[in-house]
């Protein structure tokens, strides 16, 4: 990380990186590979670690670990979550036993640089595990750029390291890679590398509390009875997408708590609930569909608290199976995404040729028998503009809704 290096990476930062791996030639005291890393390593901080970005001399790893690693926004759950487990002032000690890039160890060690700033001595220590030699040289690199003097590298299998190891941790963290051998991706545990289930015993015994990260496709109710002493259940969506799916496994009294965290400009919404809590609620059905209509968010979707959100939210389902909600006057906030009914609308090609003039809209389906690629094809839409189409079904019977934002209803309603 030379200032030429560094100089050459900010100069060239929105330059095709194909056509500088092809001048390489042009730059002898440059190594291109390592800069066009660190070019698309920035430009993907932008969006995915926006307080990395300010500090020039933080490499960045690969492509494919890059993908694989948490967004500081989940990072920064994970480390609040563990603060909360513990009680911040106790947080002492966390294992990131899958390190990868680093952006949960950084998180960690960065809250626990913040709890603890007025007595350094009780700085909550952080060590980082990871097989692979070269993200263990860059995250070495990397931490001292950041200041966080509480990570220790640990270059090992996570296992061998933590059988050879004695020490009983506040907080593991583990998040088994879910690629197979052919690179296929894959979500069960027994799966995953490495296998927690095999090792669940050696895990428990180092830690008041271990979280687990899984695929957002894993099944919670199998895994919940896989793991065993769940406590909690962390469902974690950004920008309306399902990125984390966090088991907390620790003593606990009573039910497992499901915690639906949806990410919002101001912060994280989590909206907890138990499975008892949802089998006691009684859904409630609408007759006809009102002026708007709601789909959960995400990590809603995920966790199924299908009943309550009626009773939450004041708003009636359209069906049993039909996750979409509806009321006559705004609910807001939603826990989703919320639509203005334009009008009940015939799902054929005239039908939809008449109201949308421009054969412009995006297509939602919900309980219905086709998929929404395929509908909008069949329908001769093309994906963009302001309206919605919505297939669903009603009681029983399957239909479709055209609607807008609801800060457009007015515009669509004079036109409609």
């Amino acid at each position: 990380m030379t200032r030429e290096f560094i100089d050459f990476v900010k100069e060239h930062l929105h330059d095709d990186t194909s056509r500088l791996l092809l001048s390489a030639a042009r730059y002898p005291s440059v190594d291109m590979a390592a800069a066009v890393q660190q070019i698309e390593g920035l430009r993907t901080a932008q969006e995915k670690w926006p307080s990395l970005e300010p500090y020039d001399e933080f490499m960045y790893p690969p492509r494919l670990n890059r993908e694989q690693s948490s967004s500081e926004a989940t990072a920064e759950h994970k480390a609040h979550l563990a603060g909360k487990l513990c009680g911040e002032e106790a947080l002492v000690s966390v294992a990131d036993l899958t390190g990868g890039m680093g952006i949960d160890s950084i998180a960690f060690a960065q809250l626990g640089k913040n709890i603890h700033q007025s007595n350094p001595q009780t700085l909550t220590h952080v060590d980082y595990v990871e097989r692979e030699a070269g993200l263990c040289s860059l995250m070495e690199h990397n931490r001292r750029v950041l200041g966080l003097e509480n990570i220790t590298v640990n270059n090992c299998d996570c296992m061998e390291w933590l059988s050879a190891n004695d020490r009983r941790y506040d907080i593991i963290y583990i998040d088994p890679a879910r690629r197979s051998s052919a690179g296929r991706k894959v979500s069960a545990f027994e799966d995953c590398v490495p296998n927690i289930l095999q090792h669940m015993p050696l895990l428990r015994s180092h830690c008041r509390w271990l979280i687990v990260k899984a695929s957002p496709m894993i099944d919670l109710g199998l895994a919940q009875r896989q793991l065993g002493e769940v406590a909690e259940v962390h469902i974690v969506s950004v920008k309306g997408e399902c990125k984390e799916v966090l088991f907390v496994c620790g003593p606990h009294e009573g039910e497992t708590v499901i915690h639906c965290i949806v990410k919002e400009p101001g912060g994280f919404n989590d909206i907890d609930f138990t499975r008892s809590q949802e089998s006691a609620a009684e859904p409630c059905f609408c007759s006809s569909v009102g002026r708007y209509l709601y789909e959960p968010d995400a990590a809603v979707m995920k966790g199924g608290p299908f009943n309550l959100i009626c009773h939450w939210m004041g708003v009636e389902k359209l069906a049993r199976n039909t996750h979409l909600y509806t009321s006559d006057s705004l609910v807001s906030p939603f826990c989703g995404r919320t639509f203005c009914v334009l009008q009940e609308i015939k799902l054929d090609r005239k039908a939809i040729a008449a109201a949308i003039p421009d054969g412009k809209a995006h297509v939602v389906t919900r309980n219905f028998p086709v998929e929404a690629a395929a509908l909008q094809r069949k329908l001769g839409l093309t994906e963009g503009g302001e309206l919605f189409v919505i297939a669903t079904s009603v009681g029983s019977r399957k239909t479709g809704f055209l609607c807008c934002h609801p800060s457009q209803d007015n515009h669509f309603l004079n036109v409609t």
